[in-house]
């Protein structure tokens, strides 16, 4: 540990963390730093918006499909009867089921990353709520998490989609890659991803939309990016 820690300090010497670096250069910088480490870290991005997501006019809340995937291979599961069911199955969900699967997710299976289910089994998945909603699992069709075409949403899920939502500080965070991506690759997952933020601007937004961006890996300390470098 006291080695690994020589090492970061060594790769990130020099730095000013209190400046605003461009995109390319905070993406290069955590790469040097994370290949000290002797696992594969996630790069993970923040942005402060000028929001407050209190009020229903300012929430920020979506999805974006990562143009180099997450690096992470998420379980998923889907709540379908009939075709709909064959269909998620041979998209490649890990957990298909109706009635069946509410059950055994009120028993406490919950070893999947995210859940979608088409229209008609809302019902059943309502009851799921007070389990699935905590964890930020519960369907929505802002999300497209509830929809009748489940395979388009679980190759979307499996191939590097993100959803996102601001937090009541107006913060949205995600893991947007892991250190082993090439600088261009994860350069394009950031900038997709807070093209989706800006995208999303609420209509009650008023000043400055995003505030700040940082990057970070799981090792290393947070990096503060010039906006102007990823908006759109």
């Amino acid at each position: 540990m006291a080695k690994l820690g020589k090492r970061m300090k060594k790769a990130y010497e020099g730095l000013d963390r209190t400046a605003l670096l461009a995109v390319e250069e905070a993406v290069k910088t955590l790469k040097g730093a994370a290949s000290a480490t002797k696992f594969d870290e996630t790069v993970e991005i923040s942005l402060n918006l000028g929001i407050d997501p209190r009020h229903a006019d300012q929430q920020v809340r979506g999805a974006v499909q990562l143009p180099n995937g997450t690096g992470k291979s998420l379980r998923v599961a889907v709540f379908a009867r009939g075709d709909k069911a064959e269909e998620a199955k041979a998209a490649g969900a890990d957990f298909v089921g109706a009635e069946d699967l509410m059950e055994q997710v009120q028993g406490g299976m919950m070893d999947f990353d995210r859940c979608i289910a088409s229209p008609d089994m809302m019902a059943i998945v309502g009851r799921l709520g007070k389990v699935l909603g905590p964890r930020g699992l519960m369907p929505n069709p802002k999300l497209g998490t509830v929809t009748p075409n489940v395979a388009d949403a679980v190759a979307a899920a499996k191939g590097g989609e993100v959803q996102f939502r601001a937090e009541k500080a107006g913060i949205v965070h995600a893991g947007v890659g892991k250190a082993s991506f090439t600088e261009d690759a994860l350069i394009e997952n950031i900038r997709a991803f807070v093209g989706a933020i800006a995208a999303a601007k609420p209509s009650g937004a008023k000043g400055t939309y995003v505030k700040r961006i940082s990057v970070t890996s799981t090792m290393g300390p947070g990096l503060k990016v010039e906006p102007s470098s990823v908006l759109p």
